[in-house]
C-alpha cells in the first residue's frame, strides 16, 4: 500500500515556514558543511522569503538556486531570478550564493533553442550541492508546480526524464519555463508546499488522493521517497 510521506501545518504564517526552512539548512550545514535550498517564484512566497533572510544561520554555506524560471531577461517584471534577489538575497542572506539558470538569451525560442538553455541551464548548476536539501514548492489552481504544467509541451518529458532540468511551454501562463524536473525535485531531502486559499485546498486535497498525471501536484504527493511538509493556510 502507498502511504505518501506528507506532514501537514496549519500555522502556514511566512515565519514559521521560514523558521522550518532555516531549521533544515542549519541541520544540513552542521551534518555536511553545506547546504542547497530551491525556491519558487511568484509572488505567493515574497512574505516567507522576507522573513527566511533574516533567520541566522550561515548563509556563506547555502547554496540557493530557482525550482524553475521564466525564459525571459533577469530586468523582466517576470523575472524569478530578479525577484529571488530583491526579496531573499537581501540581509543576512545577501551571503547566499546564488546560482541562475542563464546568462543572456536568444530573441526566439524554439524546441532546439530550449534544449541548449537547458544544457547550458544544467553545467551552471553542477557545482550545486545535490541532493537539494530543501526544495520550496507553490502550487496552482490548475494542479501545477514548479513549471510542471499538466499537458502543456515539455510536460511529459519533465515528469518522465531522469535529467535535472527540463523545459515546458504552458498553454496556460506565459513565457517558455526551464524547470527541475519531476525525478530532481523527489530527490530532495525535503519537499515544502504552501498551500493557501479555500480553491487550492480544494485542489490539494483532491490530488492528495492518488497519483493522476493530470496533476501534477499529486505526482509529488504520492510517492514514498521524499517526505513533503505541506503548509495550509
Amino acid at each position: 500500500m502507498l502511504i505518501p510521506m506528507i506532514t501537514e501545518h496549519t500555522d502556514a504564517k511566512p515565519m514559521a515556514i521560514a523558521a522550518h526552512v532555516a531549521n533544515a539548512l542549519r541541520a544540513a550545514i552542521a551534518e555536511r558543511g553545506h547546504a542547497s535550498l530551491a525556491v519558487s517564484g511568484g509572488k505567493s512566497p515574497i512574505p516567507m522569503f522576507e522573513a527566511l533572510r533574516e533567520q541566522a544561520l550561515n548563509w556563506a554555506k547555502v547554496t540557493v538556486v530557482l525550482v524553475d524560471e521564466r525564459v525571459v531577461p533577469r530586468d523582466h517584471a517576470d523575472s524569478n531570478t530578479a525577484l529571488v534577489a530583491h526579496h531573499l538575497l537581501q540581509g543576512r542572506a545577501a551571503e547566499a550564493h546564488f546560482l541562475p539558470f542563464f546568462a543572456e538569451l536568444a530573441p526566439r525560442f524554439n524546441a532546439e533553442v530550449l534544449d541548449a538553455l537547458v544544457s547550458d541551464a544544467e553545467q551552471r548548476i553542477a557545482a550545486l550541492p545535490w541532493p537539494l536539501d530543501v526544495a520550496v514548492l507553490g502550487m496552482g489552481e490548475d494542479a501545477h508546480t514548479a513549471s510542471l504544467f499538466p499537458g502543456a509541451p515539455g510536460y511529459a518529458r519533465a515528469i518522465a526524464t531522469d535529467r535535472r532540468l527540463a523545459w515546458v511551454v504552458p498553454d496556460t501562463a506565459p513565457h517558455a519555463r526551464l524547470s527541475f524536473t519531476l525525478s530532481a525535485l523527489l530527490a530532495s531531502r525535503e519537499l515544502v508546499l504552501s498551500i493557501a486559499g479555500d480553491s487550492k485546498r480544494a485542489v490539494y486535497q483532491k490530488a492528495a488522493q492518488s497519483r493522476d498525471e493530470a496533476l501534477p501536484i499529486s505526482l509529488v504527493l504520492n510517492q514514498t521517497q521524499t517526505p513533503v511538509s505541506v503548509w495550509i493556510g
